[in-house]
């Protein structure tokens, strides 16, 4: 008797279920949901509820969901995945991922490498090495950085010309230039499939040369560079102490910038600063467009976190986005890496994202000189002033003994941290504004009278000041 593929994939559940923690199961598999079977092809079809999904699904668990696919539906199974997003016209758009569990591990670990071959000749494929995420679509537009995206869209439609060439793009970490050089080499490559593109850290490429001087193939290494059409390498101040590295670039600069073909340089200073550098490089760089790339103002860190929020389809607080936004440090990295913790820590935890959570996660995240004061720190000193539980004080208890330390972080809050009553009020215990304004004119009240009380404040004070 014929068993229907449905029934099958419930069986691939099953056995999953038995082999990880009923977190995991509920939280990473029980969302998935069977698209499709293919017997002549032996292609199984997940439908994934987002691209973290897809990320994370691949990165932990391919092995675990080969091996189940494998048992059931038979030996060579090969795994597809259809990633559900939301386009900018509000339909659906459906990504695949054609990895079988077998290859997965492999690419993985060649990803980042020196392209297959570094010797091959100028006909045979090659690897770009770009990131397909990293796309002019995502990359959102703002006042620091219109000039270089409007600049690198051109440069990918009309690859052939020589304006513009070679584009020197810099600015400090966490700006946004790999995505922007990595957005031209994407482009170029949709726009112009016959186009040699490569991306290649100056780290990596230095690692080439060294191994090619070590293996006497210099000049089949020089060789090969020499056929690229888009030549894209990423933080070049690397190359600083590095005399031998530069004097071979600059032959594959001078060939391909002779004969017509692109280079697109990424750096974290602007080329007069490239102490060090070959003088007739820096002459190089200069000779056609230096763009920089300034750090995300507040308003720009917004657009971008509301346009990650769509795409992956998050429920985020305004007042949660407009906080993390102000206090990223004006660092696309750091945004990125703020929405993968609270989408992480709200998974994990099945909680969901609140201002709470957002100032919890910025503390561990985000690396500032001046790190804000919260809430949680106030209740945290407070509490230990006291000798009592947090849970306590945000409990319900009317006690006097959790009254008074309750009342005193609310003051605190409002004093320090220059937050609505109404905010202070939910993320202590769930309490109303009344309740907040009320606490804080109890403890004015008291300070005025109380000289004993009005030292342990000050007390409780110094002592959240020096662990911030």
């Amino acid at each position: 008797m014929n068993v229907s593929p449905n029934t099958l994939w419930q069986r691939c559940l099953q056995i999953i279920r038995d082999n990880t923690t009923e977190q995991t199961y509920k939280t990473w598999f029980m969302p998935l949901a069977f698209e499709s079977y293919n017997p002549s092809t032996k292609a199984v079809v997940l439908r994934v509820p987002s691209q973290y999904y897809y990320e994370y699904l691949e990165e932990h668990f391919v092995g675990l969901l080969g091996k189940v696919l494998n048992k059931v539906f038979g030996n060579g199974v090969k795994l597809l995945y259809k990633v559900a997003t939301v386009s900018k016209q509000g339909t659906d758009v459906c990504m695949k991922s054609d990895n079988t569990p077998d290859t997965i591990k492999t690419q993985r670990q060649t990803k980042g490498n020196m392209p297959p071959t570094i010797l091959d000749v100028a006909g045979q494929q090659l690897d770009p090495q770009l990131n397909p995420h990293q796309t002019f679509d995502n990359f959102i537009e703002g006042v620091s950085n219109r000039l270089s995206r409007t600049i690198g869209i051109n440069i990918s439609k009309n690859p052939n010309t020589t304006q513009f060439n070679p584009m020197f793009v810099f600015g400090p970490s966490g700006c946004g230039k790999t995505h922007l050089i990595n957005a031209v080499g994407v482009k170029t490559k949709q726009l112009f499939p016959e186009k040699r593109v490569l991306y290649i850290s100056a780290r990596l490429f230095q690692v080439q040369y060294t191994n090619a001087v070590r293996q006497n193939t210099v000049n089949d290494f020089i060789a090969f560079y020499q056929t690229i059409d888009l030549l894209i390498v990423d933080d070049i101040q690397e190359w600083m102490t590095a005399k031998a590295t530069q004097d071979t670039f600059f032959h594959i600069f001078d060939h391909l910038f002779r004969n017509g073909k692109r280079i697109i340089l990424a750096c974290d200073r602007p080329p007069v600063d490239l102490k060090g550098m070959n003088e007739r490089l820096v002459t190089r760089f200069c000779c056609g467009l230096i763009a920089e790339l300034q750090k995300p103002d507040r308003q720009l860190c917004v657009d971008i976190l509301n346009d990650r929020i769509a795409r992956d389809g998050l429920n985020i607080p305004e007042d949660v986005i407009t906080y993390i936004a102000g206090t990223a440090n004006g660092s696309v990295r750091d945004l990125e890496g703020v929405i993968n913790s609270l989408l992480a820590y709200s998974v994990v935890d099945n909680c969901k994202i609140d201002m709470r959570l957002a100032e919890r996660v910025i503390k561990r995240a985000v690396k500032i000189d001046d790190k804000p004061l919260t809430i949680d720190d106030i209740l945290e000193c407070v509490c230990k002033h006291y000798h009592v539980d947090t849970e306590a004080v945000n409990s319900k208890s009317r006690k006097r003994e959790l009254v008074i330390p309750r009342q005193v972080s609310m003051y605190l809050a409002q004093k320090h941290i220059k937050m609505p009553a109404a905010r202070i009020g939910k993320l202590v215990g769930g309490r109303d504004h009344s309740t907040v304004l009320h606490s804080c004119s109890q403890v004015e009240a008291r300070l005025k009278t109380d000289k004993a009380f009005s030292e342990e404040i000050h007390s409780i004070e110094t002592s959240f000041k020096l662990k911030a």
